[in-house]
């Protein structure tokens, strides 16, 4: 079959991989419709490497069963289902505990076993869900990030009638956006330096866009806020900058979680920490999207709200590719050329 394998930093290739093969009872083996890339990909491949040297790479998927284990009931060959692609080892302290996201060996497809950027993918029927008849493919192949959106608003206190700031618009901020609305918000501020980015913003449901080139970000929410800041600040951007800038935004009493993952050191003005002190802030990291029972309720409330509409990616897809155009998407990412939001492969259209 035909894969984008990752070899090393700035080298993933266009190439033929074996076909999964049901080895257990209770796999599955997936016809891959539509996968994206996440930026934990984009970093991956920039800076990090992978796991295993040449493995087939990718996790946001979408798609058709193919065959099935012997003892599999819950899917049949001929479903449209999307898959989890996060595996929790049942054993350590936190999953004992019911806390998967925190388990000490969670892992998922794309690092040490075949991911989802190939015409077929296995997982095992638990990590498999069954699609509404009305999310077509690429919706679902957001499936995943919509649910490490949701797991992280699930941490915080959000209220309906509450403002929430979103700080960074690719796709994790832009369906945060969408979240913040589910959750009840009144009014959701989308921060981010790209014009192009705020416009989708404002599509999928923004009330206010701040481009913080302008003026600092904090300043121009005061003033839409009269000074009073928002309950819940959401950092998307996974920036050093944004790292620390996002503490100036919640009002006394306010939140921030943190779902976008820095790969370098942050340095804190001494401004934006002592928001935390002066403000009383409670701050939350967000890691993954698992929770019991497994895969967790974020997986059956992001096919539940796609269903209905709530949830809408589709401004958001600004390419949909054949895998053979892998290896130039990645670059044309870390260079940033062109208007990137979020990249579908579509394995069948080679």
């Amino acid at each position: 079959m035909k894969s984008l394998n990752l070899y090393k930093e700035r080298d993933i290739r266009f190439e033929e991989a074996a076909d999964p093969v049901i080895e257990h009872f209770d796999q599955v083996i997936i016809k891959v419709k539509a996968v994206g890339i996440c930026g934990s990909d984009i970093s991956r491949y920039q800076k990090l490497g992978p796991y295993e040297e040449g493995m087939t790479f990718g996790h946001e998927f979408a798609g058709e069963v193919t065959e099935v284990g012997s003892k599999v009931s819950c899917v049949k060959v001929g479903d449209r289902v999307a898959g989890c692609p996060t595996f929790h080892c049942g054993e350590c302290v936190p999953c004992q505990k019911g806390e998967l996201s925190r388990c000490e060996r969670l892992t998922v497809i794309g690092a040490r076993q075949p991911g989802a950027y190939a015409e077929y993918v296995k997982l095992p029927a638990d990590n498999v869900l069954l699609l509404p008849d009305n999310v077509d493919y690429t919706t679902a192949a957001l499936v995943e990030p919509s649910s490490v959106v949701a797991h992280g608003f699930y941490r915080t206190s959000i209220q309906p009638g509450s403002e929430v700031a979103i700080v960074g618009c690719g796709s994790i901020g832009l369906l945060a956006v969408q979240w913040a609305r589910i959750f009840g918000a009144k009014r959701v501020f989308a921060i981010d330096i790209d014009s192009s980015k705020l416009e989708v913003a404002r599509e999928v449901g923004a009330d206010v866009t701040i481009n913080a080139l302008e003026n600092p970000a904090h300043e121009q929410l005061s003033e839409w806020t009269n000074g009073h800041g928002v309950d819940l600040a959401v950092e998307a951007a996974g920036s050093p900058i944004t790292s620390a800038q996002v503490l100036a935004l919640p009002g006394k009493g306010g939140e921030v979680v943190y779902m976008g993952i820095p790969y370098a050191d942050i340095q804190i003005e001494r401004y934006y920490f002592e928001r935390i002190v002066r403000n009383e802030l409670r701050i939350l990291g967000s890691w993954n999207a698992i929770s019991p029972p497994f895969p967790g309720e974020e997986w059956h409330s992001s096919l539940h709200y796609m269903s209905r509409g709530d949830i809408n990616v589709h401004p958001m897809i600004s390419h949909q590719l054949g895998l053979e155009e892998g290896p130039g998407a990645f670059e044309n990412l870390i260079q940033q050329r062109g208007d990137y939001v979020k990249v579908i492969f579509n394995p069948e259209n080679e």
